[in-house]
């Protein structure tokens, strides 16, 4: 399971998250997204603990707490959406679209 951790500050860091999460158990992975054209922290990031109950620990003590000037949102990551083909649909939807 993994934990989203959203509504963090665009100064954070993988080191600065896996700390404060340390204080809840072991944290076995930190993903820490950031934008492809700008290389800045996109402001969300994906945890990973050792256990269940270490997860659900962190999220009952960090949600709605507040961290480096922001108040965090953590809960359970939901699975990741399945976005299809990138080729369907491209006219955005419209497929009456004719330019002739």
């Amino acid at each position: 399971m993994s934990i989203y951790v959203g509504n963090l500050s665009y100064q954070v860091t993988e080191d600065g998250i896996s700390q404060a999460f340390a204080e809840y158990g072991t944290v076995k992975r930190v993903q820490l997204p950031t934008d492809r054209d700008t290389g800045r922290v996109r402001g969300f990031a994906f945890v990973e603990m050792e256990t269940e109950a270490e997860e659900q620990s962190a999220i009952e003590a960090l949600d709605g707490a507040e961290w480096m000037g922001r108040d965090l949102k953590v809960n359970r990551a939901r699975p990741r959406e399945n976005r299809g083909s990138s080729d369907r649909n491209w006219s955005g939807g419209n497929r009456s679209f004719n330019r002739y």
